[in-house]
């Protein structure tokens, strides 16, 4: 399913803070073109590097980073689609700190499954996911224009946020039992950060957003 907007609502306010974040990912994968791998082995998280009290800037750093044009692509959309309601029901400031210490929650996480691992994690999936845990909680019931794959066809529906959402945790809840790349030292999905991102938003949400915000969403 590749969510592709909220036909229920729109933000109140122009989401100006999502708008950066995404300039803010592509500039840093342009720079990744640019220098190659250096700029990556240098900025990415590495787990067993980070609990041996090394390169801790990375927790954060990585959360910028994207392996290939699908990967940042993907995670953008997804940014675009429930970023700009959660900011507004927050204010760009709130929003700010909630995304960044998904992130970086959702990066512990990752270190917690395989704390050994000496593979590079990369990628803004696991803020992204704190997102859409806030959404989950905050515009459940919201209509979610999606497109469905199936096999070589696909077709465009409206999917209910909290349906949407939550297969899509339970995909990843599912996935952490899995082989990973921080297990095998092959390369893969960070699921755990999946995980820890999306519970994360949806603990902390109401913690981060205005009531009067919310509120005037759902009257408008």
């Amino acid at each position: 399913m590749i969510p592709l907007g909220d036909v229920s609502r729109r933000p109140l306010r122009f989401p100006i803070l999502t708008l950066m974040l995404i300039l803010a990912n592509g500039l840093v994968f342009f720079l990744e073109l640019a220098n190659g791998e250096t700029f990556v082995n240098t900025w990415a998280l590495v787990p067993a590097d980070f609990l041996a009290g090394r390169h801790w800037i990375t927790v954060l750093t990585s959360t910028f980073l994207h392996g290939s044009w699908s990967h940042i692509l993907g995670n953008m959309l997804f940014l675009w689609v429930f970023g700009p309601e959660i900011e507004d029901a927050m204010n760009p400031g709130r929003y700010l700190v909630f995304y960044i210490a998904g992130g970086v929650v959702a990066n512990l996480a990752q270190i917690a499954l395989a704390p050994a691992s000496t593979v590079p994690t990369l990628g803004a999936s696991g803020a992204i996911a704190a997102v859409m845990g806030a959404f989950l909680i905050t515009y459940p019931r919201d209509r979610i224009r999606t497109v469905l794959l199936i096999g070589f066809f696909f077709t465009v529906t409206f999917v209910p946020a909290f349906l949407l959402i939550g297969l899509w945790f339970l995909l990843q809840l599912i996935s952490v039992g899995a082989v990973t790349s921080a297990q095998s030292g092959a390369g893969g999905v960070a699921y755990a950060a999946h995980v820890g991102g999306i519970l994360f938003g949806a603990i902390t949400a109401r913690l981060f957003e205005d009531p009067a915000r919310v509120a005037a969403e759902y009257n408008k």
